[in-house]
């Protein structure tokens, strides 16, 4: 009989660290990763970056050799889906027959595209961006495209919005709200990132919603918003968002809202089963409520913590959560998680290319926006992991050293 270890579902770069970590803490156990794509996991951030632009091969996204998986003893299945979990008996059941045992599960099922539920969503060349499969598709599709249609103007849209103007592309980002990245980022910084997207060809109309797409033989020739607009396009790229993959937590009882809600220590309802990154729901140290995000670092980061935990080192997940965006010459780097009632405070100049953006809540430092200022942004991670009080008046000040801020 096959031992029963810790069993990873999901493929991406939480899964995969969840595997890695348990060896490098010495879990003695088996390790099973299953993933529902074809392939070693792999990094997803440079889909929409360097792959498209073609300074990254498949290959290179690779997060490991194959003979990781083998010298550190993890068992690999892909492409595998499971298809239900059995909590009663502790097992898993496989799509492709039979089931395995398991002592602890790991849910690191992340989230899928949501795609507008309009006319015309099924037709060639609409695509999201969200897998490798998604984006050798859009590559293979790039040499006939002359228009470049982005629906939503948040990070993935306006990363690929930066790389159709590199390209010689005429391109067009539709987004709902009155500008970018309006969730994300402060009105500075958006105003910012877009006046340089335009400064590049690319073309916005804000406060506006797809309703429809046309094509000619299969093909999308032509997407209609809700101001009247119809825009030609040989590409569309959808990026409105994600839905986090809940379905096997909730066939198998365990609570689920916007995310699997888990504990402090990543724990779902049933203490043998946790889950991370993009698909749980957490409560944050650093806000009164749960919180589900979006981000390599915070699936790493609680891997890692899920990991320890389970060869013995137990503590709750408290990371300062941070996120990064490239879009041409423009690298945005956040720190923290603003709200949109939280003021901001600019350090810097903004003429310059190089300033950053200091957000409160309360009096309190919530986020730091940081755009091409790396000093700053390492700056601002230590200062909120530290809870350190420092003032609107003082982040203004540019001669005052930020690390000075913290307690010795």
């Amino acid at each position: 009989m096959v031992e029963a270890g810790v069993i990873v579902v999901g493929g991406g770069q939480g899964g995969f660290q969840v595997a890695a970590s348990l060896r490098e803490e010495g879990y003695p156990g088996r390790i099973t990763l299953i993933g529902d794509e074809p392939g070693l996991p792999y990094q997803r951030p440079p889909l929409s970056k360097g792959f498209l632009a073609g300074k990254a091969h498949a290959q290179h996204l690779e997060l490991r050799p194959p003979a990781f998986y083998a010298e550190q003893d993890i068992a690999l299945r892909v492409p595998e889906r499971v298809t239900s979990i059995d909590r009663a008996a502790r097992r898993v059941d496989l799509a492709s027959g039979g089931s395995l045992a398991y002592e602890h599960l790991v849910l690191a099922t992340g989230a899928r595209a949501r795609i507008p539920t309009v006319h015309g969503t099924d037709l060639f060349g609409i695509l999201p961006l969200r897998s490798r499969a998604d984006a050798q598709a859009m590559l293979d599709l790039l040499p006939e495209v002359r228009r470049l249609v982005v629906v939503g103007g948040g990070f993935i849209g306006l990363e690929v919005a930066a790389m159709g103007t590199d390209m010689g592309l005429d391109v067009r980002v539709i987004e709902v709200a009155d500008r970018v990245l309006k969730r994300c980022v402060s009105a500075e910084v958006s105003t910012h990132l877009a006046g340089a997207q335009a400064k590049r060809g690319v073309q916005f109309s804000f406060e506006s919603s797809v309703i429809a797409f046309t094509g000619r033989e299969g093909r999308v020739s032509h997407v209609q918003t809700s101001r009247g607009d119809r825009f030609h396009a040989d590409l569309v790229v959808v990026g409105v968002g994600v839905e986090p993959n809940v379905e096997l937590a909730r066939d198998a009882g365990l609570p689920v809202r916007d995310g699997i809600v888990v504990d402090s220590h990543l724990r779902t309802a049933d203490p043998a089963i946790s889950a991370i990154g993009d698909c749980a729901r957490y409560p944050a140290a650093w806000c009164a409520a749960s919180v589900r995000l979006e981000s390599v670092q915070n699936a790493v980061d609680q891997a890692r913590c899920v990991a320890a935990r389970l060869a013995g080192k137990a503590e709750p997940y408290a990371k300062v959560p941070w996120f990064w965006s490239d879009q041409g010459d423009h690298r945005l780097q956040i720190a923290g998680v603003s709200e949109a009632g939280d003021s901001a405070v600019l350090r810097g100049d903004r003429g310059s290319g190089k300033f950053s953006v200091f957000r409160f809540r309360a009096g309190r430092l919530s986020a730091v926006e940081s755009i091409n200022n790396a000093a700053d942004h390492m700056a601002a991670r230590k200062l909120l992991a530290a809870g350190a009080s420092i003032t609107p008046e003082q982040v203004a000040d540019v001669s005052l050293k930020l690390t000075s801020l913290l307690a010795p």
